[in-house]
């Protein structure tokens, strides 16, 4: 589960964040000043951090280049100020975004799971290769694409194969039907979203127990699908 540090003097802001990227299967801390978030960030491990420019002690500027010397989990800055200069400001100490205030939760959720995605592919390219993801009863292999379940081989179609490793490779997050087809079909989900139903659906009966009670591919209802670890 991906770790989220909050740095918010807001404290209704600072809820709704949270409340919305929790929901969203992130685990997420909130600092309300800028001393003690900056103590925080380089304390602990985390993932992506979110900073309010304006804030009490030490200001969003600041922490984040602080947080740059050490850390390079990508940096979102928020701000009710519009001014250019200010965005050039936080993009140049090494923020990866700017959003300005007053945005709705769905954009910021959106922002941060693409930019985790970004992150995680160029760390992936980084490492050294190692094809072998395995969760509990389930290995796959990702260069041979072969899948195992409870060490039997299972034979998977592309498209199921795709859905897969995307889940293995994105546990215990929350993807909207359209966050999956724009991945794996590389296109808005237009209408067509059912696509995804099928494929979960036929994917389940090949690695789940009992696909009536799937203990990888879970359903969290209105929202999409997470994969459980």
């Amino acid at each position: 589960m991906n770790k989220i540090l909050i740095i918010e003097d807001e404290e209704a802001i600072a809820e709704l964040e949270k409340d919305y990227l929790e929901l969203s299967g992130f685990d997420v801390d909130l600092e309300k000043d800028g001393e003690s978030g900056l103590e925080k960030a380089l304390s602990n491990d985390y993932d992506l951090f979110i900073l309010d420019v304006m804030l009490p002690g030490i200001d969003g500027f600041e922490i984040c280049q602080e947080i740059r010397k050490e850390k390079n989990a990508p940096i979102l800055m928020v701000s009710a100020r519009k001014e250019d200069i200010d965005k050039i400001r936080g993009l140049g100490l090494g923020a990866d975004d700017y959003i300005t205030k007053p945005f709705s939760p769905g954009e910021l959720v959106a922002r941060v799971k693409a930019h985790l995605s970004r992150y995680d592919r160029i760390v992936e390219s980084l490492m050294p290769d190692n094809s072998i993801i395995k969760i509990r009863g389930l290995k796959i292999d990702t260069t041979s694409k072969e899948v195992w379940v409870n060490g039997e081989t299972k034979s998977l179609t592309a498209r199921e194969y795709d859905l897969l490793e995307f889940f293995m490779k994105h546990p215990n997050q929350v993807y909207s039907k359209e966050d999956i087809f724009r991945e794996l079909w590389n296109m808005d989900a237009i209408g067509d979203i059912a696509t995804v139903t099928v494929h979960v659906k036929k994917l389940r009966e090949k690695i789940e127990v009992d696909p009536a009670k799937p203990q990888y591919v879970e359903t969290v209802w209105g929202m999409g699908y997470r994969f459980k670890v």
